[in-house]
C-alpha cells in the first residue's frame, strides 16, 4: 500500500506541475483552455469552471491540457483565444512551460530534501583506492589488488568513487579497459563487470577502504561514560585493527561488564579510550550507533540548501545527458531503462526512509522528465518546439501532411520506448 500511495503521490505531483506550466502560460496569453486532465482515458472525476473542465482520468501515467484550436484538425474559427491564432513566440512559451516547471520542481524538491540534513558518506567523494576485493569477483580474476588506485575507465579519468561507479554501472557484461596506479606505476586491465541485482548493474566486486565511525552516542550510556563522542573513527577494538562493522559489534556484545579498549581517531588525533559495555540480558552494549564507514554531517541553511540543490541538479543534468547519449552510442543498455513499475518500487522504498528521501527521488524523476520532454522528438514538447523553429527558419508553416508524418514518427518512437520500459519492468518482476 505504501508503494502505491508513494507512486501516486510522486507521479501526481510531477504531472500536475508539468501540465500546470502549460495551463498558466496559455491562460496568461489569453488562450482558451478546454481541458486540464491528470491521467488519460475515461474521466473519473470532473469539474467545470468557466470554459475549462478539470478532471482526473483512469490511467495515471500522464496528463494533458487541451487548448482551443490547438491543431489544424480542430474546429477553428480564427478567434484570438485559439492556440494557432497566437504567434510562434507565444506557442513556443506554452510548449516550453511544462518542462521548465519540472526543472523548477526538481530544484525546490531537492532543496527541501537537503534542508533536513544528512550524514554524507565520505568515500563517495574520495579517490577510488581499492580497500577490499570480493572472492570470485571480476577484480580478483584479473589480478587487481587492495591499494590499487583506479585512474581511468575506457580512457575516461575517474577521480572519485562516484565517477567510477557512473562508468561501471551501465557496463555489465561488457569489457572495460581499466588503468590503476600501483605503487606509482600504471597497470592496465581488461575486465568485464558482473551483472548484479534485478537492474543488471555492472559490478567489479571491489569496495572502498571503510573505517567504522560513531554517528550517535546515547546519553548516560557506556560510550558516553567512557568519553566516546559522535564522529570518533574506530581504529581498533581490544588491540585488533582492521575490524569491519559486524566484527566490532561482536566484540562489544561479548564484553558485557568487561573493560574494552578502543583506539579512536578524533579530529586527526589518535586516542585510547576504555569503555565497559553495559550488561543487557547477557549481551554487552555501549549505547552508540556505529556506521560502517565515515560520514560527514551536513545541516545546510536555507540558502545553502538551494545552492547545493542547484549544484547537484546541474551535475545530474550532465549525467542524464551522458546517459541519453549512451542510448544512441549503445554505451547505455536499453534493458536498464525503468518504467512505471520500477518508479513505483523506488517510490515505495524512498517513502519508507522518510519525506527527505521521497523528495530527493521526486527531484531526480522531475529533472529526468523535464529534460526528456525537451528532446526534439515529435509528440514531446521539444518536438513541437523544433517544428516551430523549422517553420521560423523557413518563414512558412509546414504542410499538414508533413506535420502528420512527423508526429506519427514521433508517436512510434514513444510507443516503442514505453513498450521497452514496461517489458523491462515485467522482466525484473519475473526475475
Amino acid at each position: 500500500m505504501i508503494t502505491i500511495l508513494a507512486f501516486l503521490f510522486v507521479l501526481g505531483v510531477l504531472i500536475f506541475v508539468h501540465e500546470l506550466g502549460h495551463f498558466l502560460v496559455a491562460r496568461w496569453y489569453g488562450v482558451r483552455v478546454l481541458t486540464f486532465s491528470l491521467g488519460f482515458g475515461p474521466k473519473i472525476l470532473k469539474y467545470r469552471r468557466g470554459d475549462t473542465e478539470y478532471c482526473v482520468s483512469a490511467i495515471p501515467l500522464g496528463g494533458y491540457v487541451k487548448l482551443a484550436g490547438e491543431t489544424v484538425e480542430d474546429d477553428r474559427t480564427g478567434a484570438p483565444d485559439e492556440f494557432l491564432s497566437k504567434s510562434k513566440w507565444v506557442r513556443f512559451q506554452v510548449y516550453l512551460a511544462g518542462p521548465v516547471m519540472n526543472l523548477i520542481l526538481a530544484f525546490f524538491a531537492l532543496a527541501i530534501s537537503l534542508m533536513g540534513g544528512a550524514d554524507i558518506p565520505l568515500w563517495h567523494s574520495q579517490p577510488p583506492v581499492i580497500g577490499s576485493i570480493e572472492a570470485g569477483s571480476p577484480a580478483e580474476a584479473v589480478g587487481m589488488r587492495v591499494g590499487d588506485r583506479i585512474v581511468s575507465v575506457n580512457d575516461r579519468p575517474v577521480g572519485t568513487w562516484d565517477e567510477l561507479y557512473f562508468e561501471v554501472l551501465p557496463k555489465a557484461n561488457r569489457e572495460l579497459d581499466v588503468i590503476v596506479d600501483r605503487g606509482g606505476a600504471p597497470v592496465e586491465f581488461v575486465i568485464t563487470p558482473d551483472a548484479v541485482t534485478k537492474y543488471e548493474i555492472g559490478d567489479l566486486g571491489i569496495g572502498a577502504l571503510y573505517r567504522p565511525q560513531l554517528t550517535q552516542v546515547m546519553p548516560e550510556s557506556a560510550a558516553a561514560e567512557a568519553g566516546l563522542q559522535r564522529g570518533d573513527v574506530l581504529l581498533s577494538v581490544n588491540g585488533e585493527t582492521g575490524l569491519e562493522y559486524m566484527e566490532i559489534v561482536e566484540r562489544i556484545r561479548a564484553s558485557a561488564n568487561q573493560p574494552l579498549p578502543f583506539r579512536i581517531e578524533r579530529d586527526g588525533r589518535v586516542m585510547d579510550i576504555t569503555a565497559v559495555p553495559h550488561d543487557e540480558g547477557g549481551i554487552g552494549r555501549i549505547g552508540a550507533v556505529i556506521s560502517e564507514f565515515e560520514v560527514r554531517r551536513v545541516d545546510p541553511t536555507v540558502w545553502e540548501a538551494f545552492r547545493l540543490s542547484a549544484q547537484q541538479n546541474w551535475e545530474n543534468t550532465v549525467l542524464i545527458g551522458r546517459t541519453l547519449q549512451g542510448l544512441f552510442t549503445r554505451d547505455t543498455p536499453v534493458r536498464q531503462l525503468m518504467g512505471p513499475v520500477g518508479i513505483a518500487e523506488l517510490s515505495g522504498s524512498a517513502a519508507t526512509l522518510g519525506w527527505s528521501a521521497l523528495f530527493a527521488l521526486m527531484a531526480m524523476i522531475s529533472l529526468n522528465l523535464g529534460l526528456l520532454n525537451l528532446m526534439p522528438v515529435p509528440v514531446l514538447d521539444g518536438g513541437h518546439i523544433a517544428i516551430l523553429a523549422v517553420e521560423g527558419l523557413a518563414r512558412r508553416d509546414l504542410s499538414v501532411r508533413v506535420k502528420e508524418r512527423v508526429l506519427l514518427a514521433g508517436a512510434a518512437v514513444i510507443v516503442l520506448l514505453m513498450v521497452t520500459v514496461i517489458y523491462n519492468d515485467i522482466a525484473r518482476l519475473l526475475r
